[in-house]
């Protein structure tokens, strides 16, 4: 089978499907590493605990944008 075959057959499957195949394909070239991993979920779950005890405000992603936009517009 042809790299254009394959491609094309990935291209017609449903768009879950796809990024289950994009998803397996990076992590083919970039395999995951489990000590990153998990000081990753580690941050991500202390930041979720953060913004539901209210300890941090959430800010919109509008917000976050227009400020870097602002400061690299200059």
């Amino acid at each position: 089978m042809k790299i254009k075959d394959i491609i094309a057959e990935a291209i017609s499957l449903p768009v879950e499907e796809r990024a289950m195949v994009i998803d397996s394909l990076l992590k083919s070239l970039n395999p995951p590493e489990s000590e990153i991993d998990k000081k990753w979920a580690t941050v991500a779950k202390r930041r979720l605990e953060e913004l539901h005890s209210g300890k941090v405000e959430a800010v919109p992603g509008e917000e976050v944008f227009k400020k870097i936009w602002n400061r690299f517009s200059k």
